[in-house]
């Protein structure tokens, strides 16, 4: 995975993307509902603006001696979390404008950004779901920026897409598919997600040499809408975004690896 700068780089240059998003928005846009059931665009872009707050919180408590979870333990917690998450952000964002939505994603960049500044180390911190390494919960923020860029441009397709910033659509690439193969571990099925990763997974036969027998290839895009449970693998197949060979290469009783 990427140092902290990149990191911090990616998360920059991705959340000023949806910034500039929102502000292009038509006023009757805000309060139309997402593709995300029970979100409207404006507590989704209230919501994917403000998710810095556990870092600047972990940061504040200072080091932990714990062990530290993997990305893929850690975010096997988040989907019991979920209506808690949704519940807090939905009551917090009935209250805010547009403006305030845009207003309040400058004060979350600048406090997650000082947070970082103060903190030259990559030490093990206090996520809300159990200590990990400060870079890999700020990729998780990475990932999530890019999931909720994509589900944004979906809920209004009208419009033109949120811009998808090259490096941090590759941290998203390679966490979801970390998570995959921590999971599914194995080498009888390569997955390959050009230009970002290719690995391989699921137990079975070893492949070692020349074409594996097994082979699934998509774009990045289309890995991350499976991955995150935003499009069924058989819809994937069906239309040409996912290209599957070989009789052990369907994934769908591993996906998503993230709901």
């Amino acid at each position: 995975m990427p140092d902290l700068d990149a990191l911090r780089t990616a998360y920059e240059s991705q959340q000023a993307n949806v910034v500039d998003w929102l502000t292009a928005l038509p006023v009757d846009a805000w309060d139309r509902q997402s593709r995300l059931d029970g979100w409207t665009v404006r507590e989704l872009g209230f919501h994917v603006t403000d998710m810095t707050g556990v870092v600047v919180t972990a940061l504040a408590a200072g080091e932990l001696r714990d062990k530290p979870q993997s990305i893929a333990a850690y975010t096997a917690k988040w989907s019991a979390a979920g209506p808690e998450i949704a519940q807090r952000d939905r009551d917090r964002a009935a209250r805010l404008s547009p403006a305030d939505v845009i207003a309040n994603a400058a004060v979350a960049r600048a406090d997650l950004l000082a947070a970082l500044d103060a903190e030259p180390g990559d030490p093990v911190v206090a996520g809300r779901r159990g200590p990990l390494r400060l870079s890999d919960l700020m990729v998780t923020r990475v990932n999530e920026l890019i999931v909720h860029s994509l589900d944004l441009s979906a809920s209004l397709a009208e419009l033109p897409s949120v811009v998808l910033d090259r490096d941090a659509m590759g941290i998203a690439v390679r966490m979801l598919s970390g998570i995959l193969v921590e999971r599914s571990p194995g080498r009888s099925v390569e997955v390959r997600i050009p230009p970002y990763v290719a690995v391989q997974c699921v137990s079975g036969p070893r492949h070692t040499r020349g074409t594996p027998p097994n082979v699934v290839e998509m774009d990045a895009a289309s890995w991350v809408e499976l991955a995150t449970g935003r499009t069924a693998w058989v819809d994937a197949v069906g239309d040409g975004r996912v290209r599957a060979s070989g009789e052990r290469s369907d994934l769908s009783p591993l996906l998503p690896v993230l709901a």
